[in-house]
Parts: C-alpha cells; sequence; structure tokens
C-alpha cells in the first residue's frame, strides 16, 4: 500500500521503563483455564490501574496559562449517550475570541477526555492543554467523551469491546458533537485530533456525512484503519480472555475490525482513504516496532497477541495506522511516555513529538475558522 511522505522522528530516544514477562507459547481454552503467566499479567495491569488519575498518570507539562478543564460551559447543548444513558462529558470553553479552527480531540477505545476515577489515563486534555500553552483560545479546544468515564467497565470488563464501544454508537455522538461545536463557536469548521478509534469514529463520520467541507484537517494518531490484531481465534490471544476485554472474533468491536476487510473497514476505505478537502497527517508508530494494537510483539506490560484476523487466519496489521495519501509521521520509543503500562500504542497520544507534529501540521494550514471549506 502506498502512503505520503514518511518521515521518521525520535530515533534517539532514552532506554524506557520496560517489564519483562514470559511469551504466550502455552494455550488456553477459556477464562477458567487460563494459565499463570495470563494471570500475572492480569494482577499487575489491575495493581497498576489502582493508581488511578493520580500519581503515575500524571504526565502533563507544568501550564503558564489557563488550564483545560473537565465541563463544558453554560449554555452547552447536552448530548445524550443512549447506551450509558447520561450526557457525554468533555472539555470546552466560551473563554477567549474563536480565531483559529477550533479543535475537537477524540481519544481511543477505553478511554476518557480525562482522567477519571475509573480511567487515569485521559491524555487528550493533556493534548489540548499543550495548544493552549502555544497559542490557542480556550474557547478553541474541545474534548468530546463518545464512551462515559469508563465506569461502567466495573460491572462487566467486556464492555471494552462491546456495541456501547463501537464505531456505529459513537458516529451519532460525534455527529451531534460537531454540530455543537460549530453552532456555539460561530465556526464554519473545525480540525480534529483523534487517537486509536477515535480517527476511525472520525472518517465514518466524515464518509456518512460527506462533511469533509466541515472538518479542514484530520491528525490521526495511531489508528485502525486497516484493523487490529486483538481479535485472534488463538488460544494465544489474551485479549479475548474476560480479564483482557473480550475481544472474541465475534465481540462488537472485532466485528468492526478483526479484519482488514470487515464491512465496516471495506466502505470506509472503499470510499478513499484521504477524501478531500480535508488535509490529513498520520502520526503513527512505526511498523515493526512495538504497538499492542497492531503489533505481536510486547508492548509494554501488554502481551502480544498472534499475527492473526479474527478468521484466523495470518495476517500483518503492523501497517494498520496509515492512510494512504497522508503526510506520515512514524515514531520510535514512544512507551516511555505512556508512564502507566509503559506501551507504545498510549504512549504516543502523551508525547511531545506527536503534540509537537500535530501542532505544526494545523497551524501551517490556511483558511479562518469562519471560512468554509473550499
Amino acid at each position: 500500500m502506498a502512503f505520503g511522505r514518511t518521515i521518521r522522528l525520535g530515533s534517539v530516544v532514552r532506554e524506557a521503563k520496560s517489564f519483562e514477562f514470559a511469551t504466550f507459547s502455552e494455550c488456553c481454552r477459556g477464562e477458567e483455564t487460563m494459565t499463570v503467566k495470563h494471570a500475572g499479567i492480569t494482577a499487575i495491569i489491575a495493581v497498576l490501574l489502582q493508581f488511578g488519575a493520580g500519581g503515575l498518570a500524571s504526565g502533563a507539562p507544568p501550564s503558564t496559562s489557563a488550564a483545560i478543564g473537565t465541563t463544558f460551559p453554560d449554555h452547552f447543548p447536552a448530548i445524550l449517550n443512549f447506551y450509558l444513558g447520561k450526557p457525554v462529558i468533555g472539555f470546552g470553553s466560551d473563554i477567549g475570541r474563536v480565531e483559529h479552527v477550533p479543535v475537537i480531540f477524540l481519544h481511543g477505545n477505553n478511554d476518557s477526555p480525562f482522567a477519571t476515577a475509573c480511567n487515569p489515563f485521559g491524555r487528550i486534555q493533556v493534548f489540548a492543554q499543550f495548544f493552549l500553552d502555544n497559542g490557542y483560545h480556550p474557547s478553541e479546544l474541545w474534548g468530546l467523551g463518545y464512551q462515559g468515564d469508563q465506569c461502567d467497565l466495573l460491572q462487566d470488563n467486556t464492555y471494552r469491546s462491546g456495541v456501547s464501544h463501537t464505531t456505529a454508537a459513537a458516529v451519532p455522538i460525534l455527529r451531534e458533537f460537531v454540530q455543537a461545536v460549530l453552532d456555539f463557536t460561530g465556526a464554519k469548521r473545525v480540525d480534529i485530533i483523534a487517537h486509536s478509534l477515535g480517527v476511525t469514529v472520525a472518517r465514518e463520520w466524515m464518509v456518512q456525512d460527506n462533511a469533509y467541507r466541515k472538518v479542514r484537517a484530520l491528525v490521526a494518531i495511531d489508528g485502525p484503519n486497516h484493523g487490529i490484531i486483538d481479535c485472534s481465534p488463538n488460544p494465544a490471544n489474551f485479549y479475548q480472555l474476560v480479564s483482557g476485554g473480550g475481544f472474541t472474533p465475534s465481540s462488537a468491536v472485532c466485528d468492526e475490525y478483526g479484519s482488514d476487510h470487515t464491512q465496516l473497514l471495506t466502505a470506509l476505505n472503499a470510499a478513499g482513504e484521504t477524501p478531500g478537502p480535508t488535509r490529513y497527517l498520520v502520526i503513527r508508530n512505526k511498523p515493526g516496532t512495538p504497538d499492542f494494537v497492531y503489533n505481536s510483539l510486547q508492548d509494554g506490560v501488554l502481551p502480544g497477541a498472534p499475527a492473526e484476523d479474527r478468521d484466523g487466519n495470518p495476517h500483518d496489521f503492523t501497517a494498520s495506522a496509515g492512510l494512504a495519501g497522508a503526510q506520515t509521521i512514524d515514531l520510535v520509543g514512544q512507551n516511555q511516555f505512556d508512564t502507566i503500562l509503559s506501551t507504545a500504542h498510549l504512549g504516543i497520544l502523551n508525547s511531545p513529538d506527536a503534540r509537537n507534529a500535530a501542532l505544526r501540521f494545523l497551524t501551517s494550514l490556511q483558511g479562518r475558522a469562519d471560512q468554509e471549506g473550499e
């Protein structure tokens, strides 16, 4: 597959904190016969996540300006997440003039727009803070939490791969949110910075609504544009266990992303991967380096999964985050920026390399907030 210009950054990085575990050569049959190795990894992850939003989760640089909050401004419309039965969470502001094209920040699966009592990550808030510290106004920076605070996962860990975490569930929420931001700010279009599942949620909304004139630019950070590795039926696939999120071949998320030719991805990519006039920047972990969503290598504390699709066929997902025709930046060593699980897939969202690249890209583009897309 042909991609746009590729730039390799971060080739010299300090040694990142790592965790050593045995490989997943042993087979297991269901949750009842989970191997000791699986159980050990599950326990370690659970302990790490108990640190919550403090301590390990702290990765934000000190701010010299106003801080990105955890609420929407008064009079911003409440948008309901029907699967959770409550309004979406996120951030935004009415402080300052809207001069830049407003930026909407989208998190990935099993994440939130800021750290919550049930999710210690929430790195898109830090990403937005970087933009605030570098010339954007609070009124120009908006974050959407389309999966809530993730506290529902305490009831059933397989919600991670369930219907409420699908692209199909998120697109209507994003559609309503983008229109609300446009109406509230008076802007004619937005920029979107998205991580992981947020990338394909944005792309699917854009293709469904032919919304390319509403989106000046999409910064696609390590998105599952051509599927994920975590849906294999192989017994060595930790992620299909309940403790791993229940990513079985028949789960709702795997129905969308378990191969490069699911119904969702076939239709989405057949429409063209980078339709105009929207401009695109892909920021991804360099193919072949650890990334637990696309690569069979261990990524921090998280185990690698067999390089197979949901049908059990061998498949190489390492280039899944690419988009044909997009300017592409490959990063390495991004696990050093995930201070909780030491993973590259989560670390890239908290990376100064990614933040700087996104800011440079968006500020290099022409056009004001009050101009229609051409």
